[in-house]
Order: structure tokens, then sequence, then C-alpha cells
């Protein structure tokens, strides 16, 4: 009995380091300084740059060994696959997501940035990106794949995502639908490049009992039909000069804060942040909104590592923040842009002043 009993924990400890689990571990990761990551083209910039640092945390999916293990190791989070995707999605769509929503992040901080200058940025609404396939499904069958973008239902162009649930509407189940893609090509290291447009043919299905209603104008009660992806609107600004940010192998959206920062930083004259090294997390709005992020008590910790003194943070996320650094570090909340940049200059820093005076686009 006693060998019997040996047998079977040997054979278990071997199992569990190669058992994959539907569970996920948030641990620090790294902050780094955005200028070097910042090129502009046709704009006056400062040659002066402040230390604004983005930050960001370790997503690893674990084995069963591994989450146990993880019960014992400090600043780390154990989250849930079935809190990062919603029913029906694959976790093995995550990376694709993180990079539509850096991608997404760049753009925003751009339009906010300039905006906060004094730019009027205009916008274009371009169609829906598919932000998420449900497995299995007609899109999956399709190779519709995350971030590639609805150009076109039918023939009928469509420029929203809210087009696209209008233009489904008219389709019955079992109805075959062509969808013109722009199919999105997402690099290892997350850079995303569009092909030209072409027709999909997608055989519609009946919805889930999950499938909520729309909630978009004239579109009411649930879908009629459906092909199995979750929509983002996709939407284009009109920007002067050329910026662009490099962020090889950085997913997600809560770099937003920190880049507008950087790029107001390196876009007007004076020194934004009084000398400080500062770092910030939270999505950033076109509007200059601010919004909350994940794993802040992790990024806390690195941020503190990296050397910041300052460590600006969505408002709800304050007392996360506050719990797990130490008191060299001065955290801050904000909501908008607009706080933020009030912060750094009660803390000693400069109104920011255009150095390219706003012109009509």
């Amino acid at each position: 009995m006693g060998i019997a009993v040996s047998l079977v924990i040997i054979v278990v400890v071997g199992i569990l380091p190669h058992w994959q689990i539907n569970e996920f571990a948030i641990t620090p990761g790294s902050a780094q300084p955005v200028a070097p990551l910042v090129t502009i083209h046709g704009l006056e910039k400062d040659a002066h740059h402040e230390k604004i640092m983005l930050t960001d945390v370790y997503l690893s999916q674990l084995t069963a060994w591994s989450y146990i293990w993880a019960h014992f190791q400090s600043h780390t989070q154990i989250i849930s696959g079935n809190d990062l995707t919603v029913p029906g999605v694959p976790t093995s769509q995550l990376v694709a997501q993180g990079y539509v929503d850096m991608e997404n992040s760049k753009e925003d901080a751009k339009v906010a940035a300039l905006r906060s200058l004094g730019w009027t940025i205009p916008q274009h609404d371009v169609g829906a990106t598919v932000y998420a396939v449900q497995v299995p499904s007609p899109a999956a069958t399709a190779g519709i794949s995350v971030g590639d973008r609805i150009v076109a239902v039918a023939g009928a162009p469509v420029t929203s995502s809210c087009d696209v649930f209008a233009a489904m509407k008219h389709h019955p189940v079992g109805t075959t639908v062509s969808l013109t893609l722009e199919k999105a090509k997402i690099s290892p290291s997350g850079d995303i490049t569009y092909a030209a447009a072409k027709p999909v043919a997608v055989t519609t299905v009946a919805p889930a009992s999950s499938d909520a209603v729309t909630g978009c104008p004239g579109v009411s009660g649930p879908p009629t039909s459906v092909v199995g992806v979750g929509l983002e609107d996709a939407v284009s600004f009109t920007t002067p000069g050329d910026i662009s940010i490099s962020t090889p192998d950085i997913g997600g959206p809560s770099a937003g804060l920190a880049m507008t920062l950087t790029l107001i930083d390196q876009l007007s004259a004076g020194g934004l942040t009084g000398g400080r090294v500062i770092a910030a997390t939270g999505t950033i709005s076109p509007d200059g909104t601010v919004g909350d992020v994940g794993g802040v008590a992790e990024k806390t910790i690195a941020v503190e590592n990296a050397g910041a003194t300052v460590f600006i943070v969505p408002a709800v996320e304050v007392s996360t923040a506050r719990a797990a650094a130490k008191p060299s570090l001065h955290v801050e909340g904000v909501t908008t842009l607009a706080q933020a940049l009030k912060d750094l200059r009660d803390l000693g820093g400069s109104e920011p002043i255009p150095l390219t005076k706003p012109y009509p686009l």
C-alpha cells in the first residue's frame, strides 16, 4: 500500500508542472520612459524630455503547480480566465486583444495630447473592429480574427458597430452574408497592418440566450441572427505632423495616460514634471477622460523599482496604489487629463505652451 501511494504522489507531482489550468497570475512588470519610444516629424518639439514612465504587468497562464506556488508569492494577483474573456471566447485571443487595445490607446493619446494643446482634431468613423471571436462560430469557421475590420455588410458600407448590428437585423438565421473585411496582420511584437478589403461569406446562426440587446439607436431588441463576433467602433483621426509611438511586446490600454503626458511634454515648452521622475497608468479617451486599469498594486511595485517619486493613477484605484506604495512614492488619483496636468503644476511643473501654433486641419 505504501509503495502504491508513493507511486501516485510521484505521478501527480510529475503532472502538475505541465497541467495548464484556466487561471492566470498578474505580477509586477517593468516601468520605462516613454520619450525614447516617441518619434515626431513635422511639428516643433522640445529637445528637453522630462522623465515620464509607463508601466506594465506580466500576465501568465498558470499550471496546476505554479497555481499552488503563486499563493506563496508576494505581489502576485491570481485571476480566473473566465474574468478575462466573455463566454465562448478563448483566452488564446488575449494577446491579440491587448495589441488592438494598445493600437487604439496610442491613437487616443495623440488626439488627447493635441486637443489639450489647442488643436481641433477631426474624427472619422471607418468601420467595426472585430474584438472577439466565439469558438465555435461561423466567424471562426470563416477565418475571421481579432483585429479584422468590417467595412461592408452584403455590399452596403458600414462605418460603426451599430451599422453592422442594424444590417444583420435584416438577415434571418441560415442566411449566407457577405462581410467585407480589411484583414489585420498582427506581428509577433504587436504591430498591426491591414490588407485591402475583400468579401468573406459567413452563414448566420441563431443568437444565444446570452446575446444582449445592442443598445444601438434604431436597433431594438436582441439580434435576429449572429456570426459570433464582438465588435467595437473603428475610428481614425486627422492629426498634424507625423507622430509614432513604438511599443513592441506591450499590449493593453493602460499606458494611455503616460503616452499622452509624454506627447504634451515633447510638443510644448517648459518642464511638465518640474524635474520629478513620474510614472502614470490609466486609459485615455480622445476627450481626455482617464479610465481605470488592472494590476495597479503590481504596477506600483514596478514604478518604485524604477525610481519614480510620483505615480498618477485613476482616481478609483488610489487606495490600491497607496496600500502597495512605500512612503517615498507620492500617489495622485485623477479622472481627467486636465486634472493630471494640474496635479503636475501643483508639484512644480510648468503650464504646457504649444511650440507649434495650432492651425486648421
